[in-house]
């Protein structure tokens, strides 16, 4: 087996040849994207199977187009980056972490959502995201804004491996499903809007009791994942919502200060989630990792000249400070002149760049624990 260390530099390697290749490739590619995969040439073998993803915004390339919902990113500007300029659903102005995700580890060059496209043979081997932008581990935060739950987000993986049983066979679908890695990434909205923005939790729960509903929500969760067949899981923390563009505006004063009651509900229930997911991981069955990301992107909050960025405090979507999917419409507001200045592109979601940066630092330190 491959040293960890040597791994780790490899990979680290890879994905950084790969950004560089995808910064200099012209922009402009098939409109049938998640069909034509004729423009990505992996550097060597897939490192996994497949990619399979649960979660929110974060991590939704798309599936809350076409529900009835106001939480959606397929209008501009979302997507000025991307292809033709084309707003997918992707809650960004390019790419979504997911997307470097399964080019980082060359199983295709972008994740795709399971509802609203045409899904090839070989993007259902390789993996699908059934995430969806505002969803949950509290049940009610899903319902508030009408998106898809995590309950349901398992229903549809149930539909996909069936699809995929129709497709390739009971044998060699178990053999994706067990060499598959699994995302899970939710959490930030349940804080931000379910308990600071609606009155419908804080007048129950304390931040404690209430970070707690969502451990146990959490927790259930990836029972379930492990239930499917799942052996790899990378959960994926919560990252400082106190220094998001629109809680600033919320709850930071006068002078957008990042708010800390947020940030103390986000640490909180990242070190309840490191203890439980150390509890449950196990390698001869499901190996859990947990991903912390809230240091990665305080860094590039609080010291973003170091890496470039001259805007941390405001998205590059209108004002910066509030506007999100439907108030971040192109239709109605300015663009900043270069997005690639700013770590945020909405006043909630990191832009492109930002996510590149977040998820070069999450191969280097936690996804060799994962394939190895």
């Amino acid at each position: 087996m491959e040293p960890r260390a040597a791994m780790r530099m490899r990979m680290k390697m890879k994905l950084g040849l790969l950004l560089v290749a995808m910064a200099m490739a012209p922009t402009a590619r098939c409109r049938d994207m998640y069909d034509d995969h004729s423009s990505f040439k992996a550097s060597g073998a897939p490192m996994v199977t497949a990619v399979i993803v649960f979660g929110d915004s974060i991590v939704d390339p798309g599936n809350n187009n076409n529900l009835k919902t106001q939480i959606k990113a397929n209008h501009a500007p979302y997507g000025m980056d991307f292809a033709n300029a084309e707003p997918t659903g992707r809650y960004s102005n390019g790419l979504i972490p997911t997307d470097f995700i399964v080019r980082g580890l060359n199983v295709k060059q972008l994740m795709p959502p399971y509802l609203g496209v045409e899904l090839s043979p070989e993007d259902l081997k390789t993996g699908v995201s059934f995430a969806s932008g505002a969803t949950g581990y509290d049940p009610l935060t899903p319902v508030i804004v009408s998106v898809i739950t995590l309950d349901q987000q398992i229903d549809y993986f149930h539909e996909y491996r069936k699809r995929l049983v129709a497709l390739v066979g009971e044998k060699e679908t178990a053999r994706i499903i067990d060499g598959a890695m699994f995302v899970v990434c939710a959490g930030t909205d349940d804080i931000a809007n379910t308990y600071f923005t609606t009155p419908f939790r804080s007048v129950e729960y304390d931040i404690p009791s209430y970070v707690e509903l969502l451990v146990s929500g959490a927790a259930k969760f990836l029972d379930q994942v492990a239930a499917l067949g799942a052996r790899r899981v990378g959960f994926v923390g919560l990252p400082p919502i106190g220094c998001v563009p629109s809680q600033r505006t919320l709850g930071g004063g006068p002078h957008r200060r990042c708010e800390e009651k947020r940030n103390y509900a986000a640490k909180l229930f990242n070190t309840r989630m490191e203890e439980v997911i150390a509890g449950k991981s196990n390698p001869a069955t499901t190996r859990m990792v947990y991903i912390d990301i809230y240091g990665i992107l305080q860094e590039l909050v609080e010291n973003g000249e170091k890496y470039g960025f001259t805007e941390t405090t405001r998205g590059c979507c209108g004002t910066g400070t509030i506007e999100v999917t439907g108030l971040c419409d192109a239709r109605f507001v300015d663009i900043c002149d270069n997005v690639s200045n700013h770590v945020f592109f909405d006043s909630y979601h990191p832009t492109q760049r930002a996510y590149n940066i977040i998820v070069d630092y999450i191969f280097d330190n936690y996804l060799q624990f994962l394939i190895a």
